[in-house]
């Protein structure tokens, strides 16, 4: 539907008659054009169970038939939020998360532009104990709150509304944004980014990467890794240098 900027609405049965009388009391608002399509067709993937080291990650419909005993599992419902977890940055992101939970101990973690919540799970999985998940978009949040909930991880994990440039003040030993350059640019700028123990960025093109390295390199950061391994997608682990 659209009133000037232009929206999505989704819903799970045929809604013609309703979508009529939105419209017809809404002067302002009009119908440009619909879609029928599954889940999986909306995602792009089909949505099945797949590991990243030890965590098992799986939608609530289609639990694995065994999980080794050591596997962490996490339920995820991507909703009608992009993101079935299998994107290249998701699964980087989550695999630098796991190195670091397994090499010492990650107390807090900052999750900018959570979406579905997944990496946010993963570091509660491995055993973060406070993990603070922020989206700007208020349907991931809401998505984000369902996927905490299946996961039990209420204790754990906070997912809220907020502008992720905002949010850098608040203390953490790993942020991490897989996010568009648009905002990353801003987190970079941040007085606050040395003040971070780790850090994760993701969703970078590679020319987008080659500005976020001479920024971190600029400012006295170590960059302990990039990734980029189907060439396209980038993800970069660094680390502040403590100021003298």
């Amino acid at each position: 539907m659209d009133r000037g900027k232009g929206g999505l609405s989704f819903f799970a049965s045929p809604c013609e008659g309703l979508v009529e009388r939105i419209t017809a009391a809404n002067p302002g608002i009009r119908l440009i054009e619909k879609y029928e399509m599954t889940g999986e067709e909306w995602h792009g993937d089909r949505i099945e169970p797949y590991h990243i080291h030890n965590l098992c990650i799986f939608p609530p419909w289609k639990r694995p038939d065994k999980t080794d005993e050591k596997a962490k599992e996490i339920l995820l419902d991507p909703g009608v939020v992009f993101g079935t977890g299998r994107h290249q940055t998701t699964e980087d992101c989550l695999s630098l998360i796991h190195r670091l939970c397994s090499r010492e101990k990650i107390g807090t973690v900052l999750d900018i532009g959570t979406g579905t919540g997944l990496l946010a799970l993963g570091a509660a999985a491995l055993g973060c104990r406070q993990v603070l998940a922020c989206d700007f978009n208020r349907l991931a949040v809401k998505t984000a709150l369902n996927n905490i909930r299946l996961n039990r991880f209420e204790d754990r994990v906070l997912a809220f509304q907020a502008r992720g440039e905002d949010m850098m003040s608040i203390p953490c030993d790993l942020l991490v944004a897989n996010i568009h350059y648009d905002v990353m640019r801003h987190l970079i700028e941040s007085p606050h980014l040395p003040e971070k123990k780790w850090v994760i960025l993701s969703g970078l093109l590679n020319s987008e990467a080659k500005k976020v390295l001479a920024s971190l390199s600029a400012k006295a950061v170590h960059i302990v890794e990039r990734r980029c391994p189907d060439g396209i997608w980038n993800t970069i682990l660094a680390r502040p240098l403590p100021t003298t």
